[in-house]
């Protein structure tokens, strides 16, 4: 068996030709624009290789200032827990680590919340998924439903993080995230940080479209590495000193 990295650039080829055409990628856009219209920020969560794609939500050039990306270190960042709970490999699988993230994170009423995880069923995840729908946030999932539909939920109650939110944006990667198999088993070629990466530039995109249609002045940050870049978003993140985190 030979590993052919061409037959993974075409694979990918055609889910950049075909996920835009998602109807769901305008309805996310539609919350992003109503939440930040009502002074909402957008709080984006992602462990593992998915706080990647939170990363591509918040804090990001030619992304929204109005964000703030939450993560499993927060517990120890902004809480009291001992650095060794980073180191526990069943971290994410854990679902009272979710009401920990969610309590030190700087939430208010209008806020939105994008959960991104491949499977969408591990503790933390799915946990959080339903303290913020309790709580009454609107919920966008970034997700494999092939993956997810295939795995049995880690969640005490059953539920899978698709249960819980209000749009799910499916990055259609496989039940094991890579597409090129190996000899003896296994695969390799991983599609989902891909696909989630460009479903949330699609979303942002989109919402930036709605706000400039609005007559709205969209707060997009510019490149730190541009001479005016600095200056520009100070001003903008001032808006929302308080509300928006930019830590490592």
């Amino acid at each position: 068996m030979t590993i052919e990295p061409q037959e993974f650039v075409e694979h990918i080829a055609r889910l950049v030709r075909t996920i835009p055409e998602d109807p769901e990628i305008t309805r996310a856009a539609d919350l992003f624009t109503k939440s930040l219209t009502a002074g909402g920020i957008i709080q984006a969560f992602g462990s593992g290789h998915s706080e990647a794609v939170a990363m591509e939500i918040a804090g990001r050039a030619g992304g929204l200032v109005p964000t703030n990306r939450l993560a499993l270190r927060d517990i120890v960042r902004y809480g009291d827990a001992p650095r060794s709970e980073l180191d526990r490999y069943d971290l994410e699988r854990d679902p009272s680590i979710a009401r920990t993230i969610l309590d030190l994170a700087p939430v208010q009423p209008h806020d939105l919340f994008v959960i991104i995880s491949n499977s969408g069923v591990n503790g933390v995840v799915v946990e959080l998924a339903i303290l913020v729908k309790e709580r009454g946030h609107d919920l966008i999932a970034i997700t494999s439903r092939a993956h997810g539909d295939a795995s049995t939920s880690r969640h005490p109650s059953g539920r899978k993080l698709t249960d819980l939110a209000d749009v799910v944006l499916d990055n259609h990667a496989p039940y094991g995230d890579a597409i090129l198999p190996l000899p003896g088993g296994g695969a390799t070629g991983a599609v989902s940080t891909i696909t989630s990466a460009l479903l949330a530039q699609l979303v942002v995109t989109r919402t930036v479209r709605n706000l400039l249609e609005a007559g709205e002045v969209p707060p997009v940050y510019l490149s730190a590495n541009v001479p005016e870049g600095d200056a520009h978003n100070l001003g903008l993140e001032a808006r929302y000193a308080g509300r928006i985190r930019r830590g490592a």
